[in-house]
């Protein structure tokens, strides 16, 4: 029990006086996380607006498909970007493995999925009320679907802030396309993994202590933004 206690009061001291390695460690976590979170909500929030707007034939096997991804694991997903980007695979010449962009490129593949559900879960009841309804009252198309959005912003924010709280708090690609990497491809998640298994327990509960916070967060943003939504 002391020396549980004694690690984490060595890593509220590492917290206090910022930490090199621990400030690196959450910058490269929070740009990687980030950048895909707005690269994934750029594919995501239009997929979702045009799956809940279009009837076409295969729909029903589209959100199947998306459901499915959803519990899709993190390590097939890395294992198929490395086999897009090692050195001797078709996009081995961009040099990318072991970079912040492969993490990105995975992590964007992880949660375009999420996104898209999220945002058509909120989207769809939508469109029949305040898309229809703005057509009715002679709204152009595209002034319909902006009010459809703004009605759903709610929705649309809790989802990517899901995505977001998803990649924050992911290893396996990050371990498999970044290869941990001090100082530049070392997120949260691989530096805990590594400090755990050096023994260096006060350090990894910093990390710790770190990413919980920014995931309960995350996690009040979202009950706060699903709160709001459900009053309105």
């Amino acid at each position: 029990m002391g020396f549980l206690l004694d690690s984490i009061a060595e890593a509220f001291r590492l917290i206090v006086h910022l930490d090199r390695d621990l400030i690196a460690a959450i910058l490269t976590t929070l740009q990687v996380s980030i950048t895909s979170t707005v690269i994934a909500s750029l594919i995501g929030v239009p997929l979702a607006l045009v799956i809940s707007r279009a009837d076409f034939r295969g729909k029903p096997v589209l959100l199947r498909l998306l459901r499915t991804a959803l519990a899709l694991p993190t390590v097939l997903i890395g294992l198929f970007v490395y086999a897009l980007i090692a050195r001797s695979a078709p996009l081995g010449a961009l040099h990318l493995l072991f970079t912040p962009t492969a993490i990105v490129i995975g992590q964007v593949l992880l949660i375009i999925p999420l996104i898209t559900a999220l945002a058509h879960a909120a989207l769809q009841p939508k469109f029949r009320q305040v898309y229809e309804e703005a057509r009715l009252l002679g709204a152009l198309p595209s002034a319909a679907l902006w009010k459809t959005v703004l009605e759903t912003r709610l929705g649309i924010v809790t989802a990517l802030l899901a995505g977001f709280g998803r990649v924050i708090s992911e290893v396996g690609i990050a371990l498999m396309l970044g290869g941990n990497i001090r100082g530049f491809t070392r997120t949260i998640t691989t530096a805990i993994t590594l400090t755990t298994s050096q023994g260096r327990f006060a350090e990894a509960f910093a990390l710790g202590i770190v990413l919980l916070a920014l995931v309960l967060i995350i996690n009040l943003f979202i009950r706060t933004g699903s709160e709001r939504r459900e009053s309105t």
